[in-house]
This record gives structure tokens, C-alpha cells and sequence, in this order.
């Protein structure tokens, strides 16, 4: 817990050191007001006639006191919600920073949606704790030593009484603490599942009512919420069990200090018989024990509330730690693909893709994906890859901008390896279509001209990439034209849609290598054609990477890589390989007649 501090400001070590002294101030103006209520209340005598404290001006300063406490404790709030707010906002940045930076690896240890958790609900919790905490930190044990202080010359019986109920508080707290902070942990965990299913269920809504499996979603979301609900149960009632238990202790304590001190007085009294001098001593011991069991009553109670406001960040104190761990966790984790020292550009070699013996296996596997794969690419050649599903053509492609890192072997950009790159100055030379098309909520214009620290694309610039996607068509339908607003995911665009659009977010920016993995299986063959003909035309040099299963997308390209089990089989052109590669020419053959292969 005690490490996420490090990401403290200056100003919030300053805000800290403000709440300090507002603190000390509101409790030195409560602990002057049981003082002044004894001097509104005590009588004092002149001879036989009662002469009465000027009560107004006693009264008048005790409320002077309370309004001062209450500005302190105001200002105080104020600022440890501003300091915690702050801070979790910087958390939660340091956190999506982290995350921006994580490679396929990474994610894939954490999960999507227990970095969310670990963004929202854990920075919550830790906001949560700064700010309270804070404030309840600082001002309870001051309050209590400086309370303990003042009743420290008093009797002692009442001293015993108090120190016995502060070490059962402490111990009754202690206990729980340790009771709940395993479930504490469990909790963050089950809200990971929850989230999962939660996003499983939404994404998933149309296979799952498809399959007409409503029931067997719910049972599913049951059993996670009644898991999370039950564990939330014990800590809370654990938790809330403590504030009746502390009452009754305070209770107790109000009581204990009336009882011993009415036997004090009473033993004061006195004795039968006694002379006046006698009498008016043991008059005025009685009052001095009356005085100092008010007095002593009214600390007491400041220095056991002062334990009670501990005991509410103890409550919050456990969650917010395990939240905490959970945030380092991820804000310790180095990206495993490191952004290389930079390297020069060659205009000779631009637009070229080679790999050298790469073989490749995702992290904790013990089989290799791919093996020993290599071929090289010039300046705007088409390059293609094929092969059943499994044979590690995405995991090929994914290497070249470094979604992960190639085991052994080199992979070089324009005669570099891709490690020597810093990482923006590598993606800057790729365009890059995913199987599934991305779309992101905004405009249609944010969605085309994305992420670019260029200067923003023009119209004509965004309307030539919708155009050579094929998605002109129905841009030029959307009311808003450019500024038509897009759901996130792309929900309000059928999938051959959002495939065009991810399509010209990519040819939008001069690339000198295009990368599609298998980013044209929404769509139909003539679109597919049209398309593939005006990249070729226009963007003729330009080197061009394809995933494809259709082997007509594909039969047009200038090297066909064959894929099987990770292995590269056969290596050339379409007719070329229908002769020299069983394994290509088996899939030619499921899509294709002999005749029309002209086999």
C-alpha cells in the first residue's frame, strides 16, 4: 500500500502539510470548549451568597470555539477531497498509460476486463481512502494524545478505565481486520468475473439469443453475483458489526467514569460530626472531583472518538489495500516489447519486409507457432499468405509491427530489424487492417483521420481514402456526411462497413507497407475486386502484406507464402504453387473447379 504513495505531487505533500495545521487547529478549539463549559456551570462562593460565572461570555466562547472547529473541519474536507481527486485521476492515467504501452502479451495475463476493474473500481477505493484517510489520520491521533494528555494528572481509577477500553477497541478492531482482508481480495477478483460476463453477455447478445441461450447466460451471471454478493455480505456486516460494538464501548466508558466517580464523591463526603473547616474541605474536594470527572468524561469521550474515526479508515483500509497492490501490479509491469534506441532511414530499401529464420511461440507455450520461416518482400510487391486456420498466418503478419516479438530469427523493415525501431517510428511506416474492423466512438472524419500527429487530413484527402476502400458509396449517404456520428464498435455500420472504414483509416496516411489480416472477408467478391485493383493502381508502390483465405483475393499477388502447422511449405506465384504445392493446391481446389484453375 505504502508504495502507490510515490506517485504524490509536490503540491499534494503541501495540500498534506495545509490539512495538518487546519487539524490541529480545529482540535485545540474542541478541547477548549469543555473548559469553558465547566467555568458556564461551576458556582463559586463569596461568604454565603452564590455569585454566578458570567455565563454569557463563557457561552459566547464556546461557540466561538465550535464555529472555528467547524470552519477547520470544512476546509480540511475540502482539500482532501481535491488532493484524493487529483490523485486518482493520476492513477488512473499512470494506469491507461501503462496499458496503452502492454503488447498482446501483457494484456492477455491481465485480461480486458480486470484492467478496467483495476482503472475504475481500485482507483476508487484508493480515492476513497486519500481522502477520508487523510483527514481521519490526522486528526485522530492528535486529538487523542492531546485528549490524553489533558486527562493525564487526573485520577487514576478514571485513567485505568479509559486504557482498558481503548485496548479492547483496538484489539476487537485487529481481530476483524484480519478477518476480512482475505475476502477483501476475493471481492476484486469476483468483480473481474462479473465485468467478464458482463461484457461476454453484451457483445455477445446476438449469438446468444441466436442459440437461444438466455437461460444458461443467467445462470451463469447468478452464480458470479451471488459469489460476489455473499463475500460482500460478510465483509460488510463484519465491518458494520464494529460501530455498535465501539458505541457500546463508549457507552460503557460514560457510564464506568459516572459510577467511579460517584463513589470518589461519596467518599469524599463528610464524616458524621465533623467540624465546619472539615466539612467545607471536604465540600471543596467534592467539587474538585465533580470538576474533574466532567472535565475528565468530555476528554474521554474526544480521545475514544478519536479511535472510532481510526476505526472507519480501518473499515475502508483493507479493501483500498488490496486495490492499491492490484494498481502496482500493473503500473510494475514492464512491456515485454521495448522501443528500440531509433534507426536511420534508408530510401533504398523502402517499403522492403524480410524475415530471416523466425520461428516464433506465445509466452508459457512449449510448441512453436511458427518455424523457421523466411522470405523477403521489395518496394511495392504484393505479398500473401494462405493455409488452414491455425497455421500462424495473423501471428506471422503480427510480427512485422511488433504485436509480439519473434522468438529467434530477424524480422527487418527496409533492411533493419524491427527491434532497432522506436516504436512510433516503426508503426509510421505501416497501415495496419485488422481481421475484424475496428471502429471507434466519434465522427466518420475522426474515425478515417485517427490517432495521426500530422496535420489533420483534408476532405479531399479523406474522401480519396473512402474512395479507393469502396466505402464512398455509402458515406456519401450518412446525413452528417463527414461528421456523422458512429457508435462505438461500430454498431450503427453492418460488418462489410466497418471492414471499408478500417480499410481507408489505413490508406488515409502515406505508408510505405500495408498490412491486411484477412481484412476483406466481409466482403463480397466484387467489391473485394474493385478494391484490390484500385490499391494496385494507386498505390502501385507500396509493399502489401495479405492474410487472405480466398485464394481469389490472393491468385494476383507477386509471392503467395503457403502456411501448414507453422511451417512454410511452398513459397511463389499462384500458377507456380498449384504445381509445386500440394497443400496450396488442395485449398485452390475447395474454392475452385480443375477448370477454372485451369488444372
Amino acid at each position: 500500500m505504502p508504495r502507490i504513495f510515490k506517485y504524490f505531487k509536490w503540491h499534494d505533500v503541501l495540500t498534506i502539510v495545509f490539512i495538518g495545521g487546519f487539524v490541529v487547529l480545529q482540535v485545540w478549539l474542541e478541547l477548549l470548549m469543555p473548559e469553558y463549559m465547566i467555568k458556564a456551570t461551576e458556582f463559586s462562593f463569596t461568604g454565603a451568597q452564590p455569585v454566578l460565572p458570567d455565563i454569557w461570555l463563557n457561552g459566547g466562547i464556546m461557540l466561538a470555539c465550535a464555529a472555528g472547529g467547524l470552519a477547520c473541519a470544512l476546509a480540511t474536507i475540502y482539500l482532501a477531497t481535491r488532493m484524493s481527486s487529483g490523485f486518482a485521476a493520476r492513477l488512473a492515467q499512470l494506469i491507461f498509460e501503462r496499458v496503452e504501452s502492454f503488447s498482446a502479451e501483457e494484456i492477455s495475463r491481465f485480461s480486458t476486463p480486470s484492467l478496467i476493474t483495476r482503472t475504475t473500481n481500485d482507483v476508487v477505493q484508493v480515492r476513497m481512502l486519500t481522502g477520508m484517510g487523510t483527514h481521519l489520520l490526522l486528526r485522530a491521533p492528535i486529538m487523542a494524545v492531546w485528549a490524553l494528555y489533558k486527562i493525564g494528572a487526573n485520577t487514576w481509577e478514571f485513567i485505568t478505565l479509559t486504557a482498558a477500553v481503548i485496548c479492547v477497541m483496538l484489539s476487537l478492531v485487529l481481530f476483524v481486520v484480519l478477518a476480512v482482508l482475505p475476502k477483501f481480495r476475493r471481492i476484486q477478483t469476483l468483480t473481474d468475473s462479473l465485468n467478464r460476463l458482463t461484457r461476454e453477455n453484451l457483445t455477445g447478445i446476438r449469438v446468444i439469443r441466436a442459440f437461444n441461450a438466455e437461460q444458461f447466460q443467467e445462470e451463469r451471471f447468478e452464480r458470479a453475483n451471488q459469489d460476489i454478493t455473499k463475500t460482500q455480505l460478510f465483509t460488510t456486516r463484519t465491518m458494520q458489526a464494529l460501530m455498535p460494538a465501539m458505541m457500546l464501548l463508549l457507552t460503557g466508558l460514560t457510564l464506568g467514569i459516572s459510577v467511579i466517580g460517584a463513589f470518589l464523591i461519596h467518599g469524599a463526603a463528610p464524616v458524621a460530626g465533623a467540624g465546619q473547616s472539615e466539612i467545607l474541605g471536604a465540600a471543596a474536594a467534592q467539587g474538585a472531583l465533580y470538576g474533574d470527572m466532567l472535565a475528565f468524561s468530555q476528554y474521554a469521550m474526544m480521545a475514544l472518538t478519536s479511535f472510532l474515526m481510526m476505526v472507519m479508515v480501518f473499515i475502508m483500509l483493507p479493501r483500498a489495500a488490496v486495490s492499491a497492490r492490484r494498481i502496482m501490479e500493473v503500473l510494475d509491469t514492464k512491456p515485454a516489447i521495448l522501443s528500440g534506441a531509433g534507426a536511420q532511414d534508408n530510401p533504398a530499401r523502402t517499403g522492403e519486409v524480410e524475415f530471416r529464420g523466425v520461428s516464433f511461440k506465445y509466452p508459457g507455450a512449449e510448441e512453436y507457432v511458427l518455424a523457421d520461416i523466411s522470405f523477403s518482400v521489395k518496394q511495392g510487391e504484393t505479398a500473401a499468405f494462405i493455409g488452414s486456420t491455425g497455421s500462424g498466418k495473423s501471428t506471422l503478419i503480427n510480427l512485422v509491427p511488433r504485436f509480439y516479438d519473434a522468438c529467434e530469427g530477424e524480422v527487418l523493415v527496409e533492411g533493419v530489424n524491427v527491434k532497432q525501431y522506436t516504436l512510433p517510428q516503426l508503426t509510421d511506416k505501416l497501415g495496419y487492417v485488422p481481421q475484424k474492423g475496428v471502429i471507434f466512438s466519434g465522427t466518420l472524419r475522426e474515425n478515417v483521420d485517427f490517432g495521426a500527429k500530422e496535420p489533420p487530413l483534408t476532405d479531399e484527402e479523406i474522401a480519396r481514402a473512402l474512395t479507393l476502400a469502396q466505402a464512398k458509396e455509402f458515406t456519401d449517404t450518412l446525413q452528417d456526411g463527414y461528421e456523422a456520428k458512429l457508435a462505438r464498435g461500430g454498431t450503427n455500420l453492418s460488418g462489410g462497413q466497418q471492414q471499408r472504414l478500417s480499410i481507408a483509416r489505413a490508406l488515409a496516411r502515406k505508408r510505405s507497407i500495408l498490412i491486411f489480416d484477412d481484412s476483406f472477408s466481409a466482403l463480397d467478391f466484387k467489391t473485394d475486386k474493385k478494391l484490390r485493383a484500385a490499391i494496385n493502381t494507386e498505390l502501385s508502390g507500396v509493399t502489401k502484406l495479405i492474410v487472405a483465405q480466398r485464394i481469389g483475393t490472393i491468385k494476383e499477388a507477386d509471392k503467395i507464402v503457403v502456411l501448414e502447422k507453422g511451417r512454410a511449405v511452398g513459397i511463389g506465384k499462384h500458377a507456380e504453387l498449384l504445381k509445386t504445392c500440394e497443400v496450396y493446391r488442395e485449398i485452390a481446389l475447395s474454392q475452385f473447379s480443375k477448370e477454372e484453375l485451369g488444372l
